[in-house]
């Protein structure tokens, strides 16, 4: 199984966090249809991003990409910041 080289993932979601140094938490959320019911449900995700100025607000809409590991947790890094 062969990847794109240079090929980085990127997501938008809420800033959930903002308390720790330097660290971001992100939820992204996404919709699934369910199989059976055939409904739609949103279902979320937890990203620690690398947040090097340390402005964020929680509530700000973000662009995450991801990253080399920077800690046990943290592989993303915030690109932008969309409001």
């Amino acid at each position: 199984m062969m990847e794109a080289q240079g090929r980085k993932k990127v997501r938008e979601g809420t800033v959930v966090s903002a308390k720790m140094d330097k660290t971001a938490v992100v939820n992204v959320e996404r919709t699934i249809l369910h199989p059976r019911y055939k409904k739609v449900i949103k279902r979320g995700k937890k990203y620690y991003a690398h947040n090097e100025k340390g402005e964020l607000k929680v509530g700000q809409k973000v662009r995450i990409q991801e990253t080399r590991p920077l800690s046990k947790l943290k592989r993303w890094i915030i690109i932008d910041v969309l409001s």
